[in-house]
């Protein structure tokens, strides 16, 4: 029996003290009517099933009560409260609102890529994960339909709990719409707060709503059809988002969220967990707790908004199931947090789906027999969902038939790790290629057929596949020599990959210098960066292990590293009056000291004294009438400053001070 993961637990830490006693006392009401093991899975064109009125704050009218549990067949009455705070009907904008723009982007894998966005809602640049469809290659030209899918209260910085903790890309890489995962997001509820989040902007709506939409589809190939689903939290967000953008999403999934946030109860249990996780004033988020805010952001209260939409909800009952440990009592697994929280989802969720039914909008309500709080359940529960979502929005959910053929077909056979196919042969520039699940094959007559896959696939792809400066690979992937590492050879270059320092490819000049000099087991090592271009004069400037490659044509490749990188990069490097590198660094007898000379002067430095920049011009003249660093003056201990009467430089043995162009030395 699979247990919660690592990233899972924490996100239950609180219902253990919460939860139970919060289940207790709203059933023990009479308010809510506990869900059962044999609960069945209610598909929209089925009767609702029981209504589970929610309870309120003092003070709030209701509607009338549903229909008794001894008519389960009853369709309930819409429940609306008469002073209902009415959400906001939004649109979502067609132009890229200014400011907004791509910072970086990274290749996880060959069909995984991470945008860094720059958002002047949240004042930071925001990490979005894109899970590219199956003929993203093969139909360049081909827009996508986007899944915007949501993470749960302890959502991480560095990358989506999707990815971490379910292997829901090896389901969707077959498909043909577009996933969309934000990053971050720890007790937002992806939502726009009223004041910041532990110091920072919590503006999340605004983000995933008027942001991000049009640069992905200016971008990114994303069309105008959309869904949004999420887990927990982000199944509470999903609903609220489908609301507040009612014409902009065609399908929504509540994985175990909460559906409920205003009834008795409600307000106070979000608050203590997002105290929990990670320290979050819930007041900071819609203001006092069931004021007109919480109201207005309550899913339950604006079902109306989501007619013409489909919508999925699921939620467990709390009792072990296939992916829990049993405790040894009745039905209760070892995953107490999680049972108490999928209680809790389980009942507004239930209250959500019968006032969604009553108000006409079409809802698939899959309330599992068993089940908790956990990663298992909401990645069944996404395969699941996406049959309902591809005819939301349009798309087949039969996986297209594919098949390798010819040499692409051999050399698939023999590497099993490829896995199926995704595509079938299709043309690329100089030859074909087929996509399979961990890597694609690249056939021409020139070249023969060979694979890229892994993290070298994934540079590839950020270098523009066959259409980029490499062209199609002339190997396969290959053990480097010194054993640390693998690397693939292709048409004008090589990617070269290990565990410290990521893939990367060396090309041209580059790559000749970096050879001669004993590739990887030469003084500069693995590479740490891609080749660079400078936008601000011709040249290329590329990281390795041992120092750092700059070249322009007047120049060639030449290596800066250690204490004399560190003074050329504070002066400015290659955009500074230094210029690019005319010398790789040149070890001096004087003590061990060492310079670089540049287009535009030089650096010398020395275990005394650090590195400093000497500039072409008459410090440097009268400094050589003395002999340098062998004369008695030594070696400089100081940057070149102006003062008001010239310049000024110190060395060991004295200084250079220049007056109206003259030198003199003290």
């Amino acid at each position: 029996m699979a247990t919660p993961s690592a990233h899972a637990s924490p996100r239950n830490r609180w219902a253990t003290l919460l939860a139970a006693p919060l289940v207790v006392g709203v059933v023990g009401s009479g308010l809510a009517v506990p869900p059962v093991a044999g609960a069945q899975q209610t598909p929209a064109q089925q009767a609702p099933a029981q209504e589970t009125p929610a309870p309120v704050s003092p003070g709030r009218t209701t509607s009338a009560p549903a229909s008794p549990a001894s008519s389960p067949a009853a369709s309930p009455a819409p429940s609306t409260p008469e002073n209902r705070v009415d959400a906001p009907s939004l649109r979502v904008p067609s132009a890229v609102p200014s400011g907004v723009r791509l910072d970086k982007v990274e290749w996880k894998t060959a069909n995984r890529v991470a945008l860094w966005v720059q958002s002047p809602a949240m004042e930071q640049a925001v990490q979005v994960q894109l899970m590219l469809p199956a003929r993203w290659n093969a139909e360049p030209d081909r827009t996508y339909p986007s899944l915007l899918l949501l993470d749960g209260l302890r959502a991480r910085n560095d990358a989506s709990g999707w990815t971490l903790e379910t292997k829901i890309s090896q389901f969707v890489d077959a498909k043909n719409a577009i996933v969309v995962l934000p990053v971050g997001g720890e007790s937002s509820f992806y939502t726009d707060w009223v004041s910041d989040a532990k110091g920072s902007a919590y503006q999340w709506e605004t983000f995933l709503m008027e942001e991000l939409p049009p640069l992905l589809a200016r971008d990114w190939r994303v069309n105008d059809k959309h869904g949004v689903a999420g887990l927990s939290m982000g199944g509470t967000a999903a609903m609220m988002l489908a609301q507040r953008y009612p014409e902009h999403f065609q399908f929504t999934g509540s994985f175990s969220g909460f559906l409920d946030t205003t009834s008795f109860g409600m307000p106070e249990a979000i608050k203590v967990a997002m105290q929990d996780a990670g320290g979050y004033a819930a007041e900071g988020m819609w203001g006092p707790l069931g004021s007109d805010r919480w109201q207005e952001q309550d899913p339950k209260l604006h079902v109306d908004r989501m007619r013409g939409q489909s919508v999925y909800v699921s939620a467990g009952s709390g009792n072990t199931g296939p992916w829990d440990q049993p405790s040894g009592l009745p039905d209760i697994p070892t995953n107490f947090p999680g049972y108490g929280l999928e209680l809790l989802s389980r009942m507004t969720s239930q209250t959500f789906a019968n006032k969604a039914r009553g108000a006409g909008v079409e809802v698939t309500a899959n309330f599992r027999p068993s089940g908790t709080h956990t990663w298992p359940y909401w990645q069944f529960e996404m395969t699941q969902a996406w049959p309902q979502f591809a005819r939301a929005v349009g798309i087949e959910n039969v996986e297209a038939p594919c098949a390798a053929a010819g040499e692409i077909a051999r050399v698939a056979g023999l590497q099993p790790g490829l896995g199926p196919c995704l595509t079938g042969e299709y043309d690329v520039k100089g030859g074909k290629a087929t996509d399979f699940r961990f890597g694609r094959v690249f056939w021409s007559q020139q070249t023969g057929a060979h694979s890229v896959l892994g993290a070298i696939g994934a540079a590839y792809q950020a270098e523009g596949g066959p259409d980029g400066p490499l062209g199609l690979p002339t190997s396969g992937e290959t053990a480097t020599p010194d054993g640390k590492g693998r690397f693939t050879q292709f048409q004008n270059g090589v990617i070269y990959w290990s565990p410290a320092t990521g893939a990367h490819s060396i090309r041209g000049a580059v790559r000749a210098m970096w050879q001669d000099r004993g590739a990887e087991r030469g003084d500069l090592g693995y590479p740490t960066t891609d080749e660079v271009t400078n936008p601000n004069k011709p040249g290329v400037v590329q990281g390795f292990q041992g120092g750092t490659v700059y070249w322009s044509e007047e120049t060639g490749p030449k290596v800066v590293e250690g204490a004399i990188l560190k003074a050329y990069r504070d002066a400015g490097a290659e955009n500074s009056a230094l210029g690019y590198p005319a010398t790789d660094e040149i070890s001096l007898s004087t003590r061990g000291g060492a310079f670089n000379r540049f287009e535009g002067g030089f650096i010398y430095w020395s275990l005394p004294t650090g590195a400093h920049v000497v500039p072409r011009g008459p410090v440097f003249d009268a400094w050589g009438t003395v002999d340098y660093e062998r004369g008695r003056l030594g070696y400089p201990t100081s940057e070149l400053r102006n003062t008001q009467a010239g310049q000024v430089m110190e060395f060991e043995g004295g200084r250079i001070t220049v007056t109206g162009g003259r030198a003199e030395i003290s």
